[in-house]
């Protein structure tokens, strides 16, 4: 609803007003002067923007926990606040420069993110709306017993040539509506032995994938969907869904045995490092979780101090602007 402007000026110039305190008046000034910026100059449709835009970019951050990902969609959110000053300023040519910066780094963002795009539109279409706002905790190991226990089953079936595909998690929990078949609920604690005895060709299950959360086996003879992308004829199927599940889903990695030669892979993101050693995979192993916790915090704690930081200069320019609205008044007099 708007205020007219003469009812402001009529207010402020009637006599029974004119009894006040010269601070009541700097504050009735102050309220005047606020409510014809908001209503007059439409600031109030500029926060409410701003302010949709801030939660829009959170929602995004919060989606996006990988490090390196989170740099980058840190370094457009700046290019395009850049773009939006020198308009502001009236540098044409710059603003100009950066808007061509801003569409061709948002096509690439697009297909950079576009699992993690995807994932974010899946939760809005399913109406997880309070899973967009926190952050998932994450099952890890924390020893490195687990870690060997997966290293000597898979040296173990590299040796015997037996093929083999495991995929963990490394950030949150994975949705079991990613996989082709989820398989068969096991929720084992994870041993080379177990690990060796899924994947034996007599069992029913070895053709599958296990799934690994934490310390715990949760299910095994889990399909994955293939990946759309050309790759190498020396790629088998358990090559090519690793790289499926991994372009889909980037809070995992896979481990793949070769059935034919007995070569250790690593999928993870869209990189498939092959062939690997059971030393080299590891180490590998020891790098992804000794810095997942690292990750796990990287998000909304950053969110959490840039929004106490935004709250503070806030309360700064409006006593700054209490001050200047004072000050004016008194100097009318």
């Amino acid at each position: 609803m708007l205020i007219p402007r003469a009812l402001i000026h009529c207010l402020l110039s009637s006599n029974f007003l004119s009894g006040f305190s010269s601070d009541f008046d700097g504050f009735l000034s102050f309220f005047s002067w606020l409510i014809e910026k908001f209503f007059y100059t439409g600031l109030i449709y500029r926060i409410v923007d701003i302010g949709l835009v801030l939660v829009l970019t959170y929602l995004m951050l919060l989606v996006i926990g990988e490090r390196r990902t989170l740099w980058m969609a840190r370094g457009f959110i700046l290019l395009m606040l850049a773009q939006i000053v020198s308009q502001q300023m009236g540098l044409t040519l710059l603003a100009f420069v950066l808007e061509k910066l801003v569409v061709g780094s948002a096509v690439a963002m697009a297909v950079i993110f576009q699992s993690d795009f995807r994932k974010f539109l899946e939760q809005l279409g399913r109406g997880e709306f309070v899973q967009l706002f926190t952050t998932s905790r994450r099952s890890v190991p924390k020893t490195d017993s687990v870690i060997d226990e997966i290293v000597d089953a898979v040296k173990e079936l590299s040796q015997n040539r037996t093929g083999a595909l495991m995929i963990l998690e490394t950030s949150g929990s994975i949705d079991e509506r990613d996989f082709a078949v989820p398989g068969v609920l096991l929720n084992a604690e994870i041993s080379k032995e177990l690990l060796q005895t899924i994947f034996q060709t007599s069992t029913l299950l070895h053709d599958g994938a296990v799934h690994i959360r934490g310390s715990r086996i949760l299910a095994a003879g889990v399909i994955f969907p293939l990946s759309e992308r050309k790759a190498s004829r020396q790629l088998g199927t358990r090559h090519r869904a690793a790289m499926g599940i991994t372009e889909r889903v980037e809070n995992c990695i896979c481990i793949v045995v070769s059935e034919e030669t007995g070569s250790i892979s690593l999928a993870e993101g869209r990189n498939l490092n092959r062939p690997l050693t059971s030393a080299k995979l590891k180490d590998l192993l020891e790098e992804r979780f000794s810095t997942s916790i690292e990750r796990e915090v990287v998000v909304a704690p950053g969110l959490g101090r840039l929004g106490r930081k935004i709250s503070f200069q806030g309360w700064i320019l409006l006593k700054h602007f209490l001050n200047l609205s004072s000050s004016s008044s008194r100097d009318k007099k």
